[in-house]
């Protein structure tokens, strides 16, 4: 299977895995499984960390592809296409890191990996 993390996701997968449902934790330990990561996560980390709304993640926003890769998690770039449908996405939840999350699950044929249930208004699988 495929799957793409949330940012929240990636983030207590390498730093507390304790956050995780039995569920997700077994998906990510699982080698036959493809899981990417997008340029948008690596986009909400900078931008929070920045803001001072996210400061433990400070060590991963500064070193991101070297967290992603020694994961062997594969990174995922923002596309046109992705950005187009985010912003055409028909549902009330406006967090634009989000919105991009869910275009790209739903273009790329990816089951998100979420602890939040915002993304089922955006009607893309989601697992926890």
């Amino acid at each position: 299977m495929r799957y793409l993390l949330d940012t929240h996701t990636l983030v207590w997968w390498l730093i507390n895995g304790d956050h995780l449902s039995h569920l997700a934790r077994a998906t990510l330990s699982d080698g036959d499984n493809e899981v990417m990561v997008s340029a948008v996560s690596a986009f909400e980390l900078a931008t929070k960390y920045r803001l001072g709304k996210w400061p433990e993640v400070g060590p991963i926003s500064s070193d991101f592809v070297k967290h992603v890769m020694a994961e062997r998690f594969t990174l995922l770039a923002v596309e046109t296409s992705h950005a187009l449908y985010a912003g055409q996405l028909v549902a009330e939840h406006k967090d634009p890191f989000d919105r991009l999350l869910a275009a790209q699950s739903k273009l790329e044929g990816l089951v998100i990996v979420s602890a939040d249930t915002a993304f089922d208004t955006l009607r893309v699988q989601r697992l926890w």
